[in-house]
């Protein structure tokens, strides 16, 4: 059994019922929502014309793809192969399920092949049939991590096992008040594997600062897994304090926050600090994970607060489906607002 903590409290109690996630690509749909500064050229994937009047200026060719069974950093490597720019000259802004059917923003780089355009969507066509080129535009930069505005979710829960009125009743509540906003599950590997691995990489070091940036992306990984674990622990402390939506005394930020620890710890003052740098002490060795980078501390928000929620029991699921729609801001987890309703089962 894993020695570290994967189940954080809620602050309404436990999910009041169950259901089977991604039982299909279908049951879980992603698009992302970015605003390119400009118009777009829409396309239909089916029917490509010979010549592209893609709008806008720049080395950066934007293709908004619909894609189903493959993961972000993989299609990224793909379009850097087929574009001969390699990885790095590929963007994106954030990363997407893979056991789903999901829409989102790539940059290729691209410099001076604007009358090739049309030939190179033609050749993602042809190379991977279970992408759709969905629109197209130029400009001058790369697409950066975080660089949306938000996430728009359509789900599926099957074999709903729970009484529909009190989920009803927890997504009015979650609809006005939102969540605590964890990180999801996937964050820490398989029984918190990646804390392990921190925790690891940290001991190794002989007292010697570590440069992150000089580390492969798996340490940033797993780096990354040690903050968000001492955040999830943190908002914990706070969701048991039942203040994990109010602001404290010391809080530098102006909503609710809590800490992504770094070299230093915590931005926070006062109250809130004791409190953070408290919950942090109790895990010596994931604190020590800092002590030899040079990540510096940064902010989340304790509240995931879901846009344009709506569900539905349809009938032609006999009462054992529940169909959502919502949107989050990037980096929160559309599994996390699940959790905090029914508890999901993943097939994936």
């Amino acid at each position: 059994m894993s020695r570290w903590r994967l189940d954080w409290p809620w602050p309404d109690g436990e999910p009041v019922g169950t259901g089977t996630l991604k039982a299909c690509p279908e049951d879980f749909r992603v698009t992302e929502l970015l605003d390119v500064g400009g118009p777009v050229l829409e396309l239909d994937p089916g029917t490509l014309p010979g010549q592209l009047a893609v709008p806008g200026e720049g080395e950066h060719l934007l293709i908004y793809l619909e894609k189903t069974g493959d993961n972000t950093p993989w299609v990224a490597s793909q379009l850097g192969k087929l574009a001969r720019c390699g990885d790095r000259g590929v963007g994106y802004s954030g990363l997407k399920d893979r056991h789903a059917i999901t829409r989102q923003w790539f940059s290729v780089q691209r410099p001076g092949l604007e009358a090739d355009d049309a030939s190179f969507l033609r050749n993602i066509q042809q190379v991977q049939d279970q992408w759709r080129v969905l629109a197209v535009v130029r400009r001058g930069r790369k697409l950066r991590t975080g660089e949306h505005q938000a996430n728009r979710f359509e789900i599926r829960l099957r074999d709903l096992n729970g009484n529909a009125q009190a989920i009803t009743d927890r997504l009015e509540a979650l609809r006005q008040r939102g969540c605590p906003n964890y990180f999801g599950l996937q964050r820490f590997g398989h029984e918190g594997g990646n804390l392990d691995r921190a925790v690891a990489m940290a001991g190794n070091t002989g007292g010697k600062r570590r440069n992150r940036r000089a580390g492969s992306n798996r340490e940033g990984l797993y780096f990354s897994a040690a903050r968000s674990w001492l955040f999830n622990e943190v908002l914990a402390e706070r969701v048991l304090r039942e203040d994990w939506d109010q602001m404290l005394d010391g809080e530098p930020a102006s909503e609710p926050t809590g800490p992504l620890w770094g070299d230093g710890g915590t931005r926070a003052t006062g109250q809130q600090e004791s409190l953070e740098r408290g919950v942090v002490a109790r895990y010596p060795d994931v604190a020590q994970v800092f002590a030899s980078t040079r990540m510096s501390p940064d902010r989340r928000s304790l509240r995931l607060l879901p846009a344009d929620l709506e569900w539905s029991f349809p009938a032609e699921g006999g009462g054992r489906w529940l169909d959502l729609s919502f949107t989050l801001l990037p980096g929160q987890y559309a599994t996390t607002f699940l959790s905090a309703v029914v508890s999901p089962k993943d097939v994936d």
